[in-house]
């Protein structure tokens, strides 16, 4: 297959170092494209649950995927989440390409995109709802290799494969309601501040939605997760779009450069500019 070249591309939610992370297929997909901006929007290696004992090649050919998209020219911004936030302290770290921050703003074609990761709306992330916080993390990655085994069952008897964590999200009405709470609350700051787009990840659930209030309007966004979604969020022709990973665009060919003349791009650290840096592309 060609390589691909979206002006930007966002993931989070990946959790390296956990057993429910897709990591091969990223990989993959990380192969396939070559973009001006790459934003990792948080959760990309889980602290949380990070184990010596743990962590497969293919977790490590993210990283080195990654590593490579730098050395070829690719901007990357990681923006910390909860299952990463030991990087804060080291927030507004800049390496060369590589930059650390909590929140960003980036400017394309004159609309402003607010990027940030989303657990500051989640009280269950901080005090002493963490440790319950925590517990849950172990059971979902359980509850996600549970998932495999009985999908494995299912497509040896030619029926369709299930999502037990879906099922479980979906049925619960309070599961519901947060994570629109959750999106109309982000929607809504954005709409106040003034941005375009607004931009999360946390939640696990891939969205593109526009969202009116009294006061504006704002498209939300969220880039899912590589547990269950396999998801990221491209920005190409001035448009973005939901990117959904499959297993068979990946079993052809291999992979061919393909270049494209790229945008100007501004980035900002935070949503008062205090830093505002020319992309060299």
């Amino acid at each position: 297959m060609q390589k691909r070249s979206p002006d930007v591309v966002v993931l989070s939610d990946i959790h390296l170092g956990t057993y429910g992370c897709h990591a091969r297929e990223l990989v993959h997909y990380l192969k396939s494209i070559t973009p001006q901006l790459l934003i990792l929007n948080g959760d990309i290696i889980d602290g949380w649950q990070f184990s010596k004992s743990y962590f497969p090649p293919a977790h490590m050919q993210v990283i080195k995927e990654i590593l490579n998209l730098l050395a070829q020219g690719t901007r990357v911004v990681y923006v910390t989440g909860n299952h990463d936030e030991m990087l804060r302290r080291y927030s507004e770290l800049h390496l060369g390409n590589f930059q650390l921050t909590d929140k960003l703003v980036i400017e394309m074609n004159g609309k402003r995109t607010w990027i940030f990761h989303g657990d500051v709306f989640d009280a269950t992330t901080k005090g002493s709802a963490k440790i319950i916080a925590k517990l849950g993390g172990w059971g979902y990655d359980w509850l996600i290799l549970l998932n495999r085994l009985i999908n494995w069952i299912l497509t040896q008897f030619g029926q369709p494969k299930m999502s037990l964590s879906k099922k479980v999200k979906n049925g619960v009405k309070k599961a519901v309601s947060w994570i629109a709470d959750f999106e109309q609350t982000a929607a809504e700051l954005a709409i106040n501040k003034g941005y375009d787009y607004v931009i999360c990840g946390h939640i696990h659930q891939p969205q593109q939605r526009v969202v009116t209030t009294v006061e504006g309007q704002v498209t939300y966004l969220n880039s899912g997760d590589w547990i269950e979604n396999l998801t990221a969020l491209e920005y190409s022709n001035q448009t973005w779009e939901i990117y959904h990973y499959k297993e068979e665009d990946f079993q052809l060919a291999p992979v061919v450069s393909m270049q494209k003349q790229l945008p100007e791009l501004n980035v900002e650290t935070d949503e008062i500019g205090l830093h505002i840096h020319q992309l060299p592309f």
